[in-house]
């Protein structure tokens, strides 16, 4: 099955991601299916989607006649049945492997085999997920970043048996989309949830060690790194209901590397239902009047800071190249276009010098004596 201007698209979850992606499709001309098993659910999103839209009329981005076409082709649905005529389905429920695959077996009876289906899971295994299919080699993954309709960046993950022909048309439709697509292993986290994990959980050891708090490390990658947002303020702006699974489905799924290794501090916070600015507080308090501490501003810890958090991050890159995740090209556009570095990894790595990346790293290695703080072989090579 060709994907074209023509095609129907299914979205499966009528939350923020899955509106958004509903918003993509139907922007770009297709008859798309928002389906959701939960009627409020669908009606705070057309809800929200006509503010989003009245919004972008006052921007002068579009027209009332644009609105009026995208609302069109977007028909909101509880009758699963109604999917049957779909040509592409996006999944964007819940992160749970089980009620996942139940989905796309109830979707094969319904739409068949022959339709190409996709996920937009941040940390499943796509392989996994294909298990449930007849046709395992229609099934890939296509991961968006929130908000959707913002972020350029898309993750596209075939599994091993994914047919290189879905791989090329789905890459090339979502490109038509207008986003930067990259390409990626099945491996967890893809390349952005990987790559970005020094950037939390390197961090949150700093903190967790009281070397400096949170205001300090977040000042200190702002400041001296150049990054939008602290690492406190971001992991508080996912949610850490988001962020600690993810860290935490990483670290089980490289067979609890401790690179990888999470934080207790962030798992406290998780438990007590302080997920961040959704619920009020998290690590900072969103309560109205609430006073938060101040960075120290220490110009040579903040270089400590920073100096350690991009090593490791560095380091990560590098072994995402040396382990074939993506290429060179495609992890710097992702954690450009995807998290909004300042600059590329790879680029930022031969501008302060990959040698003393390297002896950054062993220096902690020899500090702590853990293998968290091992050197990339490829990066080794580099420097050398």
């Amino acid at each position: 099955m060709e994907l074209n201007q023509n095609s129907i698209i299914a979205i499966i979850g009528s939350g923020t991601m899955g509106s958004g992606i509903a918003q993509i499709a139907a922007t770009n001309g297709h008859k798309t299916y928002l389906y959701d098993t939960n009627q409020s659910a669908l009606d705070k999103a057309k809800s929200n989607l006509i503010k989003v839209l009245d919004r972008l009329i006052e921007k002068n981005k579009i027209d009332n006649n644009k609105k009026e076409d995208i609302l069109n082709n977007i028909i909101y649905t509880n009758d699963i049945n109604i999917l049957s005529d779909s040509n592409l389905v996006i999944e964007a429920i819940i992160e749970n492997l089980e009620i996942k695959k139940d989905l796309f077996t109830k979707l094969q009876e319904i739409i068949g085999e022959n339709c190409i289906y996709a996920t937009n899971t941040s940390s499943l295994s796509i392989a996994a997920l294909s298990s449930c299919f007849k046709k395992q080699e229609n099934f890939i993954g296509i991961h968006f970043f929130n908000p959707a309709p913002l972020l350029p960046l898309v993750e596209i993950v075939p599994s091993f048996i994914t047919d290189n022909i879905i791989t090329n048309q789905v890459k090339t439709l979502i490109t038509k989309w207008g986003k930067i697509t990259v390409l990626t292993k099945d491996t967890p986290g893809f390349i952005v949830n990987r790559v970005a994990r020094p950037f939390y959980s390197e961090s949150l050891r700093i903190l967790d060690e009281g070397i400096a708090d949170i205001a300090t490390i977040d000042w200190a990658l702002k400041e001296i790194g150049g990054f939008r947002m602290g690492p406190f303020e971001l992991m508080d702006f996912i949610g850490h209901d988001v962020n600690y699974i993810v860290t935490e489905t990483v670290f089980k799924e490289f067979y609890y590397d401790p690179r990888f290794k999470p934080s207790l501090t962030q798992k406290r916070l998780m438990e007590a239902g302080m997920n961040g600015r959704k619920s009020g507080r998290g690590f900072y308090n969103y309560a109205e009047n609430a006073i938060n501490i101040e960075p120290s501003k220490d110009n040579r810890l903040g270089e400590y800071i920073f100096n350690r958090v991009i090593a490791m991050l560095v380091n990560e890159a590098y072994d995402a190249l040396f382990m074939n995740i993506a290429s060179k090209e495609d992890i710097e556009l992702a954690m450009t276009k995807g998290v909004n570095y300042p600059k590329g990894l790879f680029a930022w790595g031969e501008e302060i010098g990959l040698s003393n990346i390297v002896q950054r790293i062993q220096e902690l290695n020899t500090e702590y004596q853990e293998d968290r703080y091992r050197p990339c072989p490829l990066l080794k090579r580099m420097a050398n």
